[in-house]
């Protein structure tokens, strides 16, 4: 039950934060999601980096306003888009966004409590930089997610926290690749891209 109202009182704090993001830069924009627009391109540019996606699925956790969907799709033929997000106003633009499509999949929950599809690559920007009560919430995230894959997981992670950054949390790369060591035969560690952000590639 304790652990249970951790996650409600983290999620409410994730939710607060975009909610000010949203008034402040407005519904639909890479501010709201607590995003510099070319940061979030270039960590695009490199979660894209985990292999050839094309007529592969790709589920994308916290997907936000799925602005990955059209970067993956201009790139990769063929690629199969599912995304989840467990914001109603963020989920909601997305839908509004690419009703018409009928390679995207979209889905409300919370990715770590609801069944997951299993994919052939997952992606996660920005969904485990979040901070919890839960010590070894983003080691429990990462073993979710890699079991979720077919072929690979990647993920970004900031290494230092921003100031006025909100609940955003930051990690040690060392201790992320070490633990994503033990789990996966091929572990891949992309750094130098972006100020405070790094990048971790998982393989089957």
């Amino acid at each position: 039950m304790r652990k249970r109202l951790g996650r409600l009182l983290d999620n409410a704090a994730v939710s607060r934060f975009h909610r000010s993001r949203i008034a402040e830069y407005g519904a639909g924009s890479p501010g709201a999601l607590g995003w510099h627009p070319e940061g979030q391109q270039v960590r695009f540019q490199i979660l894209a980096q985990i292999g050839d996606l094309a007529h592969c699925s790709v589920l994308d956790v916290g997907s936000g306003y799925s602005d990955l969907y059209p970067f993956l799709k201009q790139r990769f033929a063929g690629v199969r888009y599912s995304g989840i997000e467990q914001m109603a106003e963020l989920l909601a633009v997305a839908q509004a966004r690419y009703y018409h499509a009928t390679d995207i999949t979209l889905s409300q929950g919370d990715f770590l409590s609801v069944p997951l599809p299993l994919s052939d690559y997952v992606l996660a920007s920005g969904a485990l930089s979040y901070r919890h009560r839960e010590p070894r919430f983003v080691y429990q995230a990462i073993e979710l997610l890699f079991a979720s894959c077919h072929l690979g997981l990647g993920f970004n992670l900031l290494d230092w926290e921003p100031p006025g950054g909100g609940p955003l949390a930051a990690y040690d790369p060392a201790d992320i690749v070490a633990f994503c060591e033990t789990l996966a035969p091929k572990v891949v560690l992309r750094q130098g891209y972006w100020q405070g952000d790094f990048t971790v590639f998982m393989y089957r």
